[in-house]
């Protein structure tokens, strides 16, 4: 079946931070992929989810001194494929990780991970994505079991089978996210990396209970990771790690605070464009 897609094209003053204001409720709103533009975003969602008056509620309008306009088409999937290749350029992570597409030249890098997006998230070019890619590189991800809730594409999961990991399961609550990573998995030859459409409700299900997790990964937005906090502790093994990203850096008081309260320490925090990726240990 072919799926369409409806593409929002705005028109953003200032450009930041208005643009990653409007990114973050439009991703609460369904939309499922972004695509930012010299003059603001063009955001796509699912035509079977659209409506005009999702966009009657976003709170980003309201903003003094912002002003945003907008244009809507209608995108047939199978023209997405050339609308990205038009794009998407390959993105280096550290002097050791590159993230490109199958037909990118292949780099010279111990960790060449080649992604075919479609509409899922996660390539690199996110400055949260990038970040956790970045902290990845840092870990020691050797014999770990690996939990990476909201796995888009699949690219966290691929790069810590990479670098060593036992076994990883990748979470994303999206059908489209799920049948890429899985294509993904398959494309990079990392048999570690087990897929799974769901919600963090998924690790209540028989076959999730008696597994705890060496590391987790979350980059998914605030308010999902502030509500599914204690479900990813009841997980993690002691001496474990969280790792969490996709909120901005005024709200890491508030996520610093709810880890607290669950037995998370802080370790870090990395810090792009307003956009944050923190590292916490269970102790």
């Amino acid at each position: 079946m072919t799926l369409d897609y409806v593409a929002c094209t705005f028109e953003v003053q200032p450009l930041q931070p208005a643009s990653d204001l409007l990114m973050a409720e439009l991703g609460n709103l369904g939309f499922e992929s972004f695509e930012e533009t010299p003059t603001g975003i063009v955001a796509y969602i699912n035509k079977n989810f659209w409506a005009p008056s999702l966009l009657d509620s976003l709170e980003v309008y309201q903003y003094e001194g912002f002003t945003f306009s907008h244009t809507i088409a209608e995108i047939p999937q199978q023209n997405w494929n050339e609308s990205w290749e038009q794009n998407f350029s390959p993105i280096q992570v550290g002097n050791s990780c590159v993230v490109r597409a199958p037909f990118h030249e292949k780099p010279s890098v111990d960790y060449d991970i080649v992604i075919e997006p479609k509409m899922s998230f996660g390539t690199g070019h996110h400055e949260t994505t990038h970040m956790m890619l970045a902290a990845i590189l840092e870990l020691d991800c050797k014999g770990k079991f690996v939990l990476d809730m909201g796995s888009g594409t699949g690219v966290l999961a691929i790069l810590v089978a990479m670098r060593g990991a036992t076994a990883v399961d990748a979470i994303d609550i999206d059908h489209w996210c799920y049948e890429n990573a899985m294509e993904n998995v398959q494309r990079n030859h990392t048999p570690e990396v087990a897929v799974y459409e769901g919600t963090a409700a998924l690790l209540n299900r028989s076959d999730f209970v008696q597994k705890s997790y060496d590391i987790i990964l979350a980059n998914i937005n605030r308010n999902i990771l502030l509500e599914d906090m204690p479900t990813y502790v009841s997980r993690l093994k002691s001496g474990g790690y969280l790792l969490m990203s996709g909120f901005y850096f005024q709200d890491l008081g508030r996520i610093k605070e709810t880890a607290t309260t669950i037995g998370l320490q802080y370790v870090s925090h990395q810090e792009t464009n307003d956009w944050v990726a923190a590292i916490f240990k269970f102790e």
